[in-house]
């Protein structure tokens, strides 16, 4: 595995700080630094930081990064061991949010945006490869939920942590995420298991190696990118302008959507332990294709909280049901396993920012149209299941012909 020796002795932690290790990396590294800046924006231009424009721009700096650090995490992982790099990715999302204090410059705020998403991306394709070898089989499952539950935690916190840090000045808040941040990465800083000596160039996935399997999991992912941003960007307007129901209500909606992205990682991952991942990753498919047509077709509130819980399970939740069916499919190759991730990892964070500058094209090209982007969204989900099921029937005709 990635960053880990046969030669050197066994010196790791016990299985669930590795877990905890785990969860406050996804955290640290993409549930806060990524997700906290969203309540963040009125903010920072009510506080004249930057002017609006900026203030937009430089959310975007963050995706890049991110970008950035799912191609520079497994070489870093190679050179300086997972482990360490997974410590200092956590202190360098840490030390960006102090950073980030000091209103000095666009550029200046750009630069550490950009560095929070470059210590996420490496983080998201490293964690989970560090810690799952050192999980039993049979909850590896809920081990990955358990991991990727930060990303949910970050997105509750977004609703909840962030208006009440707010309360004591902007800089403050910036500074109140950057001790918390701190004190997640030092509480995790010895559960991370022991990785050894760098490790030689891992082996990228064969082309031989169920080369449609993995095309139609990279091809799955890109879609859950484009089909997770609309709701993720536009639900709040959509609930307070769209459906005019106001700021509080919107508010109310997205505490709904935090509490499915807590549930959602632990959830699927159960789910998946049970039934299997890529029986698992269609469960969720067909939930979130039912809840986005609801949230299209309704306006029954107890229709549309159902339906925001379900919504807000899926962005956190999809990625240890991704991970597991490449674990799967590359089951006899974990060197090919890190290599895919890492492209599957890449692959999602391109697609996400694409969509993200297209959305907000689309977005004011009609003029707020907010059934049109959930409808698009909804689409990429039915497209993904589409592609499974292609997949599950010409793996049924080639079993026959072998048979």
């Amino acid at each position: 595995m990635t960053g880990s020796s046969p030669q050197t002795p066994s010196r790791n932690s016990h299985p669930l700080y590795a877990i905890f290790a785990g969860l406050c990396a996804s955290l640290v590294g993409i549930g806060l630094a990524r997700f906290a800046y969203t309540p963040l924006i009125p903010s920072l231009i009510e506080a004249h930081w930057f002017a609006a424009t900026d203030v937009i721009y430089l959310s975007a700096a963050n995706l890049v990064g991110y970008l950035a650090g799912a191609l520079a995490g497994r070489p870093l992982g190679r050179r300086i061991t997972s482990r360490r790099t997974l410590q200092l990715m956590m202190l360098l999302a840490s030390l960006a949010f102090f950073a980030c204090a000091l209103p000095l410059s666009v550029s200046w705020f750009f630069a550490w945006r950009f560095l929070s998403g470059l210590a996420g991306g490496s983080i998201m394709v490293l964690v989970a490869s560090t810690v799952l070898p050192h999980i039993p089989g049979e909850r590896k499952g809920m081990a990955s939920g358990a991991i990727f539950l930060g990303l949910g935690l970050g997105i509750a916190a977004s609703g909840t942590l962030v208006p009440l840090l707010l309360e004591l000045g902007l800089r403050e808040t910036w500074i109140g995420l950057g001790l918390l941040s701190l004190l997640l990465s030092l509480l995790s800083w010895a559960g991370w298991p022991n990785a050894g000596a760098p490790q030689a160039a891992a082996e990228s996935p064969s082309k031989s190696a169920t080369p449609i399997a993995m095309r139609v999991i990279y091809l799955q992912y890109a879609l859950v990118a484009i089909a997770l941003v609309p709701m993720m960007v536009f639900l709040v307007d959509f609930v307070a302008r769209g459906l005019g129901w106001g700021t509080h209500t919107a508010g109310l909606f997205w505490v709904v959507y935090g509490l499915g992205a807590i549930a959602g990682p632990m959830a699927y991952g159960v789910l998946a332990d049970r039934i299997g991942f890529a029986a698992g990753n269609r469960v969720a498919l067909v939930l979130q294709a039912f809840a986005v047509a609801a949230l299209v077709l309704s306006t029954q509130p107890w229709v549309l909280v159902l339906a925001v819980l379900v919504i807000g399970s899926f962005p956190p939740g999809i990625v240890p049901l991704t991970l597991g069916r490449v674990q799967h499919v590359l089951a006899a190759n974990p060197a090919a396993q890190n290599a895919a991730w890492s492209r599957a990892t890449t692959i999602f964070a391109l697609f996400q920012a694409l969509a993200g500058y297209a959305y907000s094209y689309l977005f004011a090209a009609s003029h707020g149209n907010h059934a049109l982007l959930f409808s698009i969204g909804g689409v990429a989900v039915v497209v993904a299941l589409v592609a499974d099921g292609l997949l599950l029937v010409g793996m049924a005709r080639q079993r026959r012909a072998m048979a």
